[in-house]
């Protein structure tokens, strides 16, 4: 009989710091969550879910082994303490990317994307175009009064890339203002993500992109454990074809957030994420 264990790494990522060329960080951020707290649980669950996983993907007919992926845990944050922890997201981020790391983040509340694009930006330039996927819009100038808040995520992005370089799949909640504001000033499907992610792909290629995943982009029944749940939404079949059309793009940087463990006793979400990155690093690599 398998003993279960507390895995300190995701699946297979080894490599030292110094040779690996993706980077693996935690950001377990859980100050805005408006619904259902518990996404700073969400690093260390998936990582103990991966070990469910085989390195082997038979999607890509490849091996975790062979991409160089460092692990280096998850990053402290004051409690708290909102501008500070988005000031030491941001820093962390930009020295993993000044050391030429591809940052893949596990997450926490989706408010983090926007520090980590942030960093990017000042590497890879305003052109830096963000790929999100999410059941919400996140285009709210203000959610109950606050500025800073996981509803205001994409809001924030779209003040340090130009909102013509942010592209939103899959959604499907929205208020009338970040309707207007979407149809207008970014790229947005809701609803959809293949059929839309097919017809853009072109436009995508030779551009740096960073890919932001929200679990809740999903229906309920595959990934129960959010802070945010949202009725509909995509299968995992789906989403895994998705990300078969990122292959061949620049990937910079990803995310996967909003894993909140406390509601999904099943572990199903966090698994479910766990895939999502394994399959994300072997078709960046």
């Amino acid at each position: 009989m398998k003993t279960k264990i507390q895995p300190p790494t995701f699946l297979a990522a080894g490599t030292e710091l110094d040779q690996a060329r993706f980077c693996l960080l935690g950001v377990p951020l859980d100050v805005t969550v408006s619904f259902r707290p518990g996404t700073r649980r969400g690093p260390e669950a998936i990582r103990q879910a991966s070990w469910v996983l085989e390195e082997f993907s038979l999607y890509q007919e490849r091996d975790l082994k062979e991409v160089a992926v460092a692990d280096v845990g998850d990053l402290l944050l004051p409690p708290g303490g909102i501008k500070r922890s988005l000031g030491a997201i941001g820093a962390a981020v930009g020295k993993l990317a000044q050391a030429d790391k591809i940052p893949i983040i596990l997450g926490g509340e989706h408010l983090l994307t926007w520090p980590v694009v942030e960093a990017l930006v000042r590497l890879h330039g305003p052109e830096l175009t963000v790929l999100q996927f999410d059941a919400h819009a996140d285009l709210r100038s203000k959610y109950e009064g606050e500025e800073l808040s996981h509803a205001t995520a994409l809001r924030h992005v779209a003040s340090v890339v130009a909102p013509s370089n942010i592209y939103q799949f899959g959604i499907r909640s929205a208020t009338a203002e970040e309707l207007s504001y979407a149809r207008e000033h970014t790229h947005f499907f809701p609803f959809q993500v293949v059929q839309p992610l097919t017809e853009v792909r072109q436009n995508l290629l030779n551009r740096p992109v960073y890919v932001s995943i929200d679990m809740d982009v999903f229906d309920p029944a595959f990934a129960p454990g959010v802070g945010t749940p949202e009725p509909g939404g995509q299968s995992v079949a789906d989403m895994l074809t998705a990300l078969q059309l990122l292959k061949g793009l620049n990937i910079v940087g990803a995310d996967i957030v909003e894993v909140c463990p406390p509601f999904d006793p099943s572990e199903r979400t966090a698994a479910l994420a766990a895939l999502l990155i394994r399959e994300l690093l072997l078709l960046c690599d």
